[in-house]
């Protein structure tokens, strides 16, 4: 009996010591999930009571950047949207190396990732994201051949890629493709890592320029390059449609639900529809020339040439430089819509326009008189540079970039022991480098990231063509 008795004692000791184990254990989960949700509260109010959210952005064309003056980017303008829904700045930092953005966010240095950040089964095990506000396929990026006879050998199927050589950044969803890819044509691809400070829109470039022969990146950043590089090919879709989406710290719930709950209502908005085609709807003003007036030897420039005339003498400056913008920057087409929603012949943009007393329904008169005062006032910006050309070339370059950063170029060509009044072959290298998202580390840097390859490449058609007719017409 005594013996029954023990037994039953020690069974009713262990069910209790396992009920009060299970209790604690029920108590801890509760007080970890408390804690968790507490810190997630702390965190969005830090956000509201600093009164800024801060985005990890790339100089990219979809994540960030400057054009003439302006801040710009299609993730830019989406967080900007949702940063005034809850009442703060969008406060914007440039990561030179984007393999240190999950670290970056994770150590709060930022809020939210914002550099088109595709949505993988790995990257979701370091970080949350909110809902996809885009889906885009991985396709290859290829240079055209320049005889249009050659245009078989452009890779067509990814089975082509079979010990091709292809660079894509190692910490990538394209590297991850790559990898898989080899598998399904049971053949080796030759894949070329590049690190974290080298981006997608850099190794476009380099495609284009014949530096390296592929790359990989999302169609949708590939539209807005073809802009830039005309002699692209993206036809060639090598993934299934995936995820774009901004990532967020595991902690930050509230935020990442109030990000979720707004993005599900804007994206079926007009806004959201009017960014969106800003950015990869809008082809760029005048990529189709006009060949009735795009050659020599016709006895005009264009149909405005009267207009150029009088605005050439009316501000000082001569007339076939105006003319020179006005085919660089539209075809001489008066009413049509650009990049970034500039606007007109002289492609002005929203907020440049009227201070030049220049409207997208401006009439053409209006349109190259506002033109000539733009270019006049540049080229009084840089009067104290000698040589007549090479203040031109800053005037132009300020009419494609915006003052500020041709200044910066300024600097640092000075910094870099080059002359900063000489364009060719000094300030112009620094246009270049500016380029590169290390150089937005310096601290001459000022005016913000943009594509310093399309200004250079700017200043050579416009001043080349300025000379040509100038020889020509009178």
């Amino acid at each position: 009996m005594k013996y029954l008795n023990s037994i039953l004692f020690t069974t009713c000791f262990l069910i209790f010591s396992l009920l009060l184990i299970g209790c604690s254990q029920n108590n801890k989960s509760d007080k970890t999930e408390d804690a968790e949700a507490s810190e997630s509260i702390k965190d969005y109010q830090r956000i509201i009571e600093n009164g800024k959210l801060t985005v990890l952005v790339e100089n990219s064309s979809t994540s960030y950047f400057v054009y003439r003056g302006e801040n710009m980017g299609f993730e830019y303008e989406i967080l900007r949207e949702f940063a005034k829904e809850i009442g703060v700045e969008l406060d914007v930092k440039i990561v030179a190396n984007l393999d240190n953005l999950v670290d970056m966010i994770n150590n709060h240095e930022g809020d939210i990732i914002s550099c088109n950040y595709t949505v993988t089964r790995e990257r979701t095990k370091l970080i949350d994201f909110s809902v996809p506000y885009l889906q885009t396929p991985q396709v290859l990026i290829q240079k055209r051949k320049e005889d249009p006879k050659n245009i078989d050998e452009l890779i067509r199927e990814p089975i082509q890629l079979s010990k091709k050589h292809v660079h894509v950044w190692e910490n990538s969803s394209y590297y991850q493709r790559l990898i898989h890819l080899q598998e399904e044509i049971g053949d080796s691809i030759y894949i070329e890592p590049v690190n974290g400070l080298i981006g997608s829109e850099e190794l476009i470039e380099q495609v284009s320029q014949g530096i390296i022969d592929y790359t990989i990146t999302e169609e949708n950043i590939a539209q807005v390059n073809s802009r830039f590089y005309d002699n692209i090919d993206f036809s060639t879709v090598i993934s299934v449609k995936q995820n774009i989406a901004f990532g967020l710290r595991k902690e930050s719930t509230v935020l990442k639900a109030k990000l979720d709950k707004w993005l599900t209502n804007f994206l079926k908005s007009k806004t959201f529809k009017h960014i969106y085609r800003k950015y990869f709807e809008i082809g760029v003003a005048g990529m189709n020339p006009n060949n009735t007036y795009s050659t020599t030897g016709r006895g005009k420039v264009s149909p405005f040439d009267d207009l150029f005339k009088a605005a050439g003498k009316k501000h000082g400056i001569d007339w076939q430089i105006i003319a020179a913008i006005a085919y660089q920057e539209s075809k001489f087409t008066p009413y049509i819509e650009g990049f970034g929603g500039a606007y007109g012949m002289m492609q002005f943009m929203p907020n440049t326009g009227p201070k030049y007393g220049v409207y997208p329904n401006s009439s053409p008169e209006i349109q190259i008189n506002g033109g000539a005062k733009k270019i006049a006032a540049d080229l009084n910006a840089w009067k104290n540079i000698p040589d007549s050309d090479q203040r031109l070339k800053f005037a132009l370059a300020s009419y494609n970039a915006g003052r500020g950063h041709i200044e910066d170029a300024q600097r640092l060509a000075i910094k870099h022991g080059l002359n900063g009044n000489m364009w060719d072959g000094h300030v112009e290298k620094m246009i270049l480098n500016l380029s590169k998202q290390e150089y937005y580390r310096d601290e001459v840097v000022k005016s913000g990231s943009w594509r310093g390859t399309s200004t250079f490449n700017y200043v050579q058609k416009v001043f080349n063509r300025y000379k040509e007719w100038k020889s020509i017409y009178r």
